[in-house]
């Protein structure tokens, strides 16, 4: 398969305190990467450098074949990649329907005629078509975790980055992100999935990365991965 995204020798410190010591990994055009790991081990601060929020210390990251190290997060977005964050961040006195929508015009630079219908398109792709006038902040948390993946979708990306997108739900609505994340991947996307559910990991991946101490630990199939030593020793029974 296609590499999408390269990251190479990654790591930042905060004064003395090295979050992340190196992490190498790599993504595939329209594939799943799950990433794991205890708490502190850096999960959402490498997301937070993907997307351009932090800076690292050292290393550098690669989407297709360019270096976007020092890119700023409007050129990372508008060259393709996006990101949820673990709490849900709609426009809450916006409609379900006008958030979409504001993320089609203005991530997407389209027109305003082309956004309405790729924002009714994306209402039915995460199951809220039934709900676009209803204002953001009323939904429960599973519709705003829909409606947080669908104001990344409306920017087109070709990188989708999720952050505990199942966090906080039922086991049934774990299932229903499982079908979300498999609609994302059925668009194309590739997707880099941090999660502390086991079952979207084996269920919903490709390939699982586990972090531990700043550090990339082992990386491979969802399966082979779980039954490592290395999440035995350092990730089961840890709160993650």
């Amino acid at each position: 398969m296609k590499e999408i995204l390269n990251v190479d020798q990654l790591a930042i410190s905060f004064g003395n305190n090295e979050v992340l010591k190196c992490i190498n990994f790599k993504l595939h055009e329209n594939e799943v990467l799950g990433v794991i790991g205890p708490n502190g081990a850096g999960k959402t601060v490498m997301l937070n450098i993907l997307t351009g929020i932090l800076k690292p210390t050292k290393g550098t990251i690669t989407f297709l074949g360019e270096d976007i190290t020092k890119d700023t997060i409007p050129e990372r977005c508008r060259k393709g990649i996006g990101r949820t964050f673990q709490v849900p961040r709609p426009f809450e006195k916006m409609t379900v329907y006008e958030n979409i929508l504001t993320g089609c015009v203005y991530g997407s630079r389209i027109s305003e005629k082309e956004a309405r219908h790729k924002a009714l398109d994306i209402l039915e792709k995460i199951k809220l078509s039934d709900r676009t006038k209803d204002f953001a902040g009323k939904l429960g948390l599973l519709d705003r975790k829909r409606l947080e993946v669908g104001r990344a979708l409306a920017t087109d990306p070709k990188v989708l980055l999720l952050d505990e997108v199942g966090g906080g739900l039922t086991e049934s609505e774990v299932e229903e992100v499982l079908d979300l994340v498999r609609m994302v991947k059925s668009q194309g996307v590739s997707v880099v999935w941090i999660e502390h559910i086991i079952k979207t990991m084996l269920e919903g991946t490709d390939r699982v990365l586990l972090l531990a101490n700043g550090c990339d630990i082992v990386c491979g199939c969802p399966q082979d991965v779980m039954n490592s030593k290395e999440v035995t020793d350092i990730y089961i029974g840890c709160e993650c």
